[in-house]
C-alpha cells in the first residue's frame, strides 16, 4: 500500500528539527525548521558554544566535517549547536556537549551573547568556557577530528584561514576573559 504524497510531506515535517526563533535578547518570536533558518538571513535563533580548556591552559578545538553546511573542514569552538525549539540554554549545552565530546560533568562559566550574522544565518550566541581533566571523546558522526592547541598556535593558524570565523572572533573574548591578555 503507498502513501498518499499529502501523508509523506507531513511526516517529513514531524520529523524536521525546529529552532526557536528570538530577538536580540532572547524572547522567543517563533519558530521554524532548521532548512528555513539556515537559508534567510535574518531568523536569529539561538546557538551554544563550549570552550573546553585542559589543566595546561591548551584550548581543545574540533575540525568541523567535510559534510557540514557551514564552514565545512575548518577548527572550531570545542562544543557548538543550536538549541532546540522549547529548550533552554542550559539544556542545549549539556546535550550537546554530551553528544559532541561525552562530557557529562563540568561547571560552565558564562563569557559572552553576541550576535553572529552570516550569509546563510543569523544566531544568538551563547558563549561559555569549562575547565577538565576529563579527556574529551570524539563523536565521529559529529566531529572529523578534534585537540588541544597551544595559546601561541592558535594565534598562528589566524593568518592560514583554517579557523572558522567564529572562533576566531571568540578566541580574542578568552584571551581577555580568562588568560588577562589584550
Amino acid at each position: 500500500m503507498s502513501v498518499p504524497p499529502w501523508d509523506r510531506t507531513v511526516s517529513l515535517l514531524e520529523d524536521e528539527e525546529y529552532f526557536d526563533l528570538v530577538d536580540g535578547e532572547g524572547r522567543i518570536l517563533g519558530k521554524a525548521p532548521r532548512r528555513i533558518c539556515h537559508s534567510r538571513p535574518g531568523l536569529l535563533h539561538q546557538v551554544v558554544h563550549l570552550h573546553v580548556i585542559n589543566e595546561e591552559d591548551q584550548i581543545f578545538l574540533q575540525k568541523r566535517s567535510l559534510a557540514k553546511q557551514i564552514q565545512p573542514g575548518k577548527w572550531d569552538t570545542a562544543v557548538g549547536g543550536h538549541v532546540q525549539s522549547g529548550e533552554n540554554i542550559e539544556s542545549a549545552l549539556k546535550r550537546e556537549a554530551e553528544e559532541e565530546l561525552g562530557l557529562n560533568s563540568f561547571k560552565a562559566l558564562a563569557l559572552a551573547r553576541y550576535l553572529w550574522e552570516s550569509e546563510v544565518e543569523s544566531e544568538l550566541v551563547y558563549m561559555f568556557a569549562t575547565r577538565t581533566s576529563q579527556l574529551p571523546r570524539i563523536n565521529r558522526a559529529e566531529i572529523s577530528e578534534g585537540k588541544f592547541w597551544r595559546i601561541r598556535e592558535i594565534r598562528e593558524a589566524r593568518s592560514k584561514g583554517i579557523l572558522t570565523p567564529n572562533l576566531e572572533f571568540e578566541f580574542d573574548i578568552l584571551l581577555k576573559q580568562l588568560f588577562k591578555e589584550g
